[in-house]
């Protein structure tokens, strides 16, 4: 049988409709998938942490070819490791890792400072790496990258830190500022369309502000990377979510793989990490 035209028109329209209605049926499962499969917080605290634990300390090989980078600091240097990773910087630097607790402060200088840990946290300290014991392996190192979830009095104390870190051309040091993606509320997201997601925004911390103005006013734009300002584009608030409708951060401080990937791609294009 032969269809007019108006019904050809119509039985068209209807296929088109049904064609992208099932693409975007197919997009939204997908992303309530990824939702689902990074809300699983045991999973992605393990994916943070896994590969910077694994070059903890690793000492430089005379026999690599590669640059030598040195990556210090909290659960946020290892957030910032996986962006480096998932932008696969390590085809051109053997990277080595020193985990130091933001709690015990990353202060490099004269100043008796136990007095600024919380008591609870002493006997982590107590244990945990500094920056002084990380000083021979500073100065073997082409790049040194610090960066921690900052406590303001660590922030405040930045200037002496640099200076005592003694890090001289042609070496490099990066000091990266705190970053914060706000209260992540991953039922109502499941429950939200990806257009939606997409432009969701959520408001920032004040204490967060207030810590990365202290660094930024410490450090030379060639050493700070306000990793917030970079991402968010906004002091007051962040999107939650990348262009391609995944999650940035699972908890609101830590970075998923996808987040990774895309914080990493944002970092490597703007100075001053363009120059790796």
């Amino acid at each position: 049988m032969i269809l007019s035209v108006k019904k050809q028109f119509l039985l068209a329209g209807l296929i088109f409709l049904f064609i992208t209605g099932t693409s975007v049926t197919a997009n939204a499962s997908d992303v309530r998938a990824h939702i689902l499969q990074v809300s699983n917080l045991e999973k992605s605290g393990e994916y943070v942490r896994q590969r910077f634990l694994q070059q903890l300390e690793k000492p430089f090989s005379a026999d690599d070819k590669r640059k030598k980078m040195l990556v210090i600091g909290d659960s946020h240097a290892q957030d910032f490791y996986n962006a480096l990773l998932e932008n696969k910087i390590d085809q051109r630097y053997q990277i080595s890792t020193r985990r130091i607790p933001a709690i015990c402060g990353l202060y490099l200088g004269t100043e008796n400072i136990s007095a600024l840990i919380e008591k609870k946290h002493a006997p982590i300290c107590e244990e945990a790496d500094t920056l002084t014991a990380a000083l021979p392996q500073i100065k073997q190192a082409d790049t040194v990258i610090i960066a921690a979830n900052w406590k303001l009095w660590s922030a405040e104390r930045l200037a002496t830190t640099v200076q005592n870190l003694n890090v001289k051309a042609p070496q490099k040091l990066f000091v990266v500022g705190r970053k914060n993606f706000g209260k992540i509320n991953l039922r109502k997201f499941l429950r939200m369309p990806a257009d939606k997601l997409k432009q969701l925004r959520n408001p920032v911390h004040g204490a967060q502000q207030e810590t990365n103005r202290v660094m930024k006013q410490s450090l030379k734009p060639s050493v700070f990377i306000d990793i917030q300002a970079l991402l968010c584009k906004s002091e007051d608030d962040c999107p939650l979510f990348t262009p391609d409708v995944r999650l940035i951060s699972y908890d609101g401080g830590h970075l998923t793989a996808d987040g990774a990937r895309y914080v990493g791609s944002v970092l490597l294009k703007h100075p001053p990490l363009n120059q790796l």
